[in-house]
């Protein structure tokens, strides 16, 4: 009998996630849930970021305005000020003022009202037709604010998921709409996590450490066995577990 291809994938999914759950535990989280505008600002100014710039970006960012109507009226200097530990600030502040005036005419006001009630396609239509908004910023507020079944795919994840075969994608955009049906119910959060501390650690963009790599026999790496052999250097963080989106 012929095992389709998609029920194979679907296997070295639910593969991945328990062995990344056995090597750094089953993230939770959580209780208290963010805004979702609060999260749509948050993620943007993620992008092209490490997240403890992000994070520092975002906590001056509301000290110096409390609310979204004021930083909505604040010149863009000063919102670009705010966030340059961030980097891009010049881009980001343009960004976030014109997000904030567009968000207020179609929600009247700076509250995303209702978005707790739209389907998952909804959600990332809507949120991805402001711009600089893509499918991983959209899906970010889905899975983190409204805690949704829906997996944000961010560069990191995207190479990983390659480099293991479950996927063969150009883009990280391909690779979120080729995931969409593969995801165990209940596990988005907790693969979204462990993927991004796992290249953290682990599977590193320019020396990945496959000598120590609990994936190794599963992953479709044509390169692994270069790197199983050259001196394993674990990457250094002061926190690989730190994610910015559970702070917002």
């Amino acid at each position: 009998m012929k095992i389709k291809k998609n029920t194979i994938s679907h296997n070295r999914v639910a593969i991945v996630i328990e062995t990344l759950e056995q090597l750094q535990g089953t993230p939770q989280q959580k209780h208290q849930r963010a805004d979702p505008l609060d999260m749509l600002i948050g993620t943007l100014l993620s992008q092209n970021t490490n997240d403890k710039n992000s994070h520092q970006a975002y906590v001056r960012l509301r000290k110096k305005f409390p609310d979204w109507k004021r930083a909505a009226e604040a010149p863009v200097n000063q919102i670009a000020s705010a966030i340059k530990v961030g980097g891009m600030k010049n881009q980001k502040s343009r960004r976030i003022k014109k997000l904030l005036h567009e968000i207020h005419r179609q929600f009247s006001g700076y509250k995303l009202r209702g978005i707790e009630r739209w389907e998952n396609k909804k959600i990332i239509e809507r949120l991805t037709s402001f711009d600089g908004i893509g499918y991983k910023t959209a899906a970010c507020v889905a899975l983190f604010s409204l805690r949704r079944e829906i997996f944000p795919v961010d560069t990191h994840i995207h190479r990983i998921l390659n480099r293991l075969g479950i996927v063969q994608t150009k883009t990280p955009d391909k690779t979120f709409e080729a995931m969409e049906e593969k995801i165990p119910e209940g596990k988005s959060y907790s693969f979204h996590t462990n993927l991004i501390r796992f290249g953290r650690t682990v599977c590193l963009a320019q020396r990945p450490q496959c000598g120590i790599c609990p994936l190794f026999e599963e992953c479709g790496f044509s390169e692994k066995d270069k790197f199983v052999f050259r001196k394993q250097t674990p990457a250094k963080r002061r926190d690989p577990n730190f994610m910015l989106l559970d702070e917002i």
